[in-house]
C-alpha cells in the first residue's frame, strides 16, 4: 500500500492521499491513517498512478526540504517531477553545454555511454551463457557476446559522427533483444513470452516489467545529476527533445544491464508469476499491485547489494554507482577529460 524505503516513500494503491501534519507527511487510505513520518527522513516520494491525491501543502512540504515528487503511470514510466530550484554549478552547466555544442566533445561522450552499454550488456550474456543447461541456448548467447566485443571494437574506430555511434548501438540492441528470451530457463519462456521491446503500452510481462525498472533506474539518473549541478535535460547520445531527460537517459545506457538481469532473476526464481499482471483490451500488458510491490523491493535490496568498484577499489554499494558516475561524468566536464563509465565484472 504505501512503504518507506531507503528514504524513498511509495505510495503504490489506488485511494491514498498524502497530507501534511507540521512537520511530518500523513499516508491515509478512507481518511485512516496508515503511515506518518517525518519529511527531513526523505529524499523522494514515488507516486504511481492516477487515483492517489497528494495535497498542494504536501507537495510544498516536500520541495521546501530538498524531497522530490515523481509521478510514475501505473506500469512505472515517469511522467512528473517536482521539486524545488535547483541549486547547481553556473560553471559546470556552461561546461556542460559547451560540450554539448562541440560535435568533437558530445560525440566523444556518446561514445563512452554506449561502450558501457556494450561491455556490460555483453557481460550479462556472458554470464547467462555460463548458466545456461541447453548447448544450443549457450552457444547462441555466447556468439552475441562475441559479437558484441566486434561492435565494441567498432564503435571505437567510428568518425566523430553521432548519428554513426547511435547506429552502432541500434544494431547491438536489436541482436541483445533477438537472444533476451534465452535468458529465462526454458520451462518459463511458454508462460512468459517475449518477441522483442515494446513500449507505450508493453504487450507482454518481461516488457512490463523493464519498463517499470528502467523507469526507476531514470529516476535515479536523474537525481544522481541533479545532486551534482547537471541539468539532466541536455545529453550527448540522446538528441534533445521536449520534456526529454536527454542526460539522465544517457546515464542509463552503462546501467540497463544492470536492472535487466535483476528482472531476469525476479522471474528465473518464481518471484513473478503470470497472476501478477494484468492484460487489458487491445494487447496492453501492466503490473498488478502485487508485483509492483515485489518489484519495489527487489530493487531497493539490490541496491544494497555491495561490490568493488573497478576506479577506486573499494566497497560500495550498488545504489551509490549512479551518483559515482554522474560525479565522474561532472568532473570530465569542468576538466574536459574523457569520461569512463562502469563497467560490471
Amino acid at each position: 500500500m504505501a512503504q518507506t524505503l531507503q528514504n524513498v516513500l511509495y505510495l503504490l494503491t489506488p485511494g491514498l492521499s498524502l497530507r501534511r501534519d507540521g512537520l511530518a507527511l500523513r499516508v491515509e487510505h478512507e481518511k485512516q491513517l496508515k503511515l506518518s513520518l517525518p519529511v527531513h527522513n526523505l529524499e523522494s516520494v514515488f507516486v504511481f498512478g492516477a487515483d492517489i491525491y497528494v495535497s498542494p501543502s504536501a507537495m510544498r512540504l516536500c520541495w521546501e526540504h530538498g524531497a522530490s515528487v515523481c509521478f510514475f503511470t501505473d506500469w512505472g514510466r515517469l511522467e512528473a517531477r517536482v521539486e524545488g530550484v535547483p541549486q547547481g554549478s553556473v560553471l559546470l552547466r556552461r561546461a556542460q553545454h559547451t560540450a554539448a555544442s562541440s560535435p568533437a566533445r558530445s560525440t566523444a561522450l556518446a561514445r563512452a555511454f554506449v561502450a558501457g552499454k556494450l561491455h556490460n550488456v555483453r557481460w550479462l550474456l556472458s554470464r547467462s551463457a555460463r548458466d545456461a543447461a541447453g548447448v544450443e541456448d549457450r552457444e547462441r548467447l555466447r556468439i552475441a557476446a562475441e559479437t558484441h566485443a566486434h561492435l565494441l571494437r567498432e564503435l571505437g574506430r567510428t568518425p566523430d559522427d553521432a548519428d554513426v555511434i547511435r547506429g552502432v548501438e541500434g544494431r547491438a540492441a536489436a541482436l541483445h533483444f533477438e537472444v533476451f528470451a534465452l535468458h529465462l530457463r526454458p520451462a518459463l519462456r511458454a508462460s512468459f513470452p517475449f518477441d522483442g521491446r515494446s513500449r507505450r503500452p508493453p504487450r507482454d510481462a518481461i516488457n512490463a516489467t523493464l519498463s517499470f525498472l528502467y523507469a526507476l533506474l531514470r529516476h535515479d539518473c536523474v537525481s544522481a545529476l541533479t545532486a551534482v549541478g547537471l541539468d539532466p535535460f541536455v545529453g550527448y547520445l540522446h538528441a534533445d527533445r521536449a520534456g526529454r531527460a536527454s542526460l539522465a537517459l544517457d546515464l542509463m545506457e552503462e546501467f540497463r544491464p544492470w536492472v535487466e538481469r535483476l528482472a531476469l532473476t525476479l522471474f528465473n526464481r518464481g518471484e513473478l508469476k503470470v497472476s501478477q499482471f494484468v492484460h487489458r483490451e487491445g494487447g496492453a500488458v501492466e503490473l498488478s499491485e502485487t508485483a509492483r510491490k515485489a518489484l519495489v523491493s527487489a530493487y531497493q535490496q539490490r541496491k544494497l547489494e555491495e561490490a568493488n568498484h573497478p576506479l577506486f577499489q573499494e566497497k560500495v554499494r550498488h545504489g551509490q554507482l549512479v551518483f559515482i558516475q554522474a560525479k565522474l561524468l561532472a568532473r570530465a566536464l569542468r576538466s574536459d577529460l574523457d569520461y569512463t563509465p562502469h563497467l560490471f565484472s
